[in-house]
């Protein structure tokens, strides 16, 4: 992990060696383990003078991202289960390309180490936080994909997916909500509470943030291109909080 807002060459080359795709492009990399708090800022925000303009934040890389993990994830399920109706596929996918799913991989690339974030964030443990690491692996994807187009990106996927998928190949995973709702039910909490916290960005690439709760737990949040989809990432999110909590 990086605090002076400059990605290392030495830490480029180490984890492009471990993604396994040589960058034409190094700077895509680089732009993609940038936090948004390092970019080119000094305490005051003042822009740096410098000749050559620093890397952007991660975020619209982080955009790109998501919708290429969707469809090489919905493209390896479709073939690997030629037989499954389209429910069973949709719930492996939400269990593909949730949040946890992206921070399990982000933690096997090791990541957290490589991530240029400002002092104060690193001081805050920014870098290790599993909703940055989600965002970056997905920043991460999109640089792959813009250097070595859909194939490279692909075979990165299926790389670090392949355990992923086979612990859901014997069978498809419980529809998330559904999943929450037998837990609150056999504990008397009564039913999940979802409230939706904001729809932003133009009608064809809209993001919709959500909200999970049962009775008076902590709200569980989870952002995703469609509402449904949130809904199930949020609840997914809160099971694992309240079961790992016991």
């Amino acid at each position: 992990m990086s605090t002076n807002g400059e990605p290392t060459a030495a830490a480029g080359d180490d984890l492009a060696q471990r993604i396994g795709h040589v960058f034409a492009r190094p700077a895509l990399l680089a732009e993609a383990l940038t936090h948004p708090s390092a970019v080119a800022q000094v305490p005051g925000g003042r822009k740096r003078r410098r000749r050559t303009p620093p890397p952007q934040g991660y975020e619209r890389l982080e955009f790109l991202g998501d919708r290429v993990l969707a469809l090489v994830v919905a493209d390896l399920l479709w073939r690997r289960h030629p037989d499954e109706p389209e429910g069973h596929l949709s719930r492996r996918h939400v269990q593909l390309v949730r949040r946890e799913a992206l921070a399990r991989v982000a933690t096997e690339l090791q990541l957290d180490r490589h991530i240029v974030v400002a002092a104060s964030d690193a001081a805050a443990g920014t870098a290790k936080n599993s909703r940055v690491l989600g965002d970056v692996c997905e920043a991460v994807i999109a640089a792959i994909y813009i250097d070595g187009g859909y194939a490279a990106a692909a075979r990165f996927i299926e790389r670090f997916w392949t355990a992923l998928i086979a612990e859901i190949e014997a069978a498809p995973p419980v529809e998330p909500k559904n999943a929450l709702q037998a837990w609150a039910e056999r504990r008397g909490l009564g039913l999940p509470v979802y409230r939706l916290i904001s729809a932003e960005g133009p009608d064809h690439a809209r993001r919709f943030t959500v909200g999970a709760r049962v009775a008076e737990s902590e709200e569980a949040t989870a952002t995703a291109s469609t509402k449904r989809a949130a809904e199930a990432e949020a609840a997914a999110g809160l099971l694992s909080l309240l079961t790992h909590d016991g």
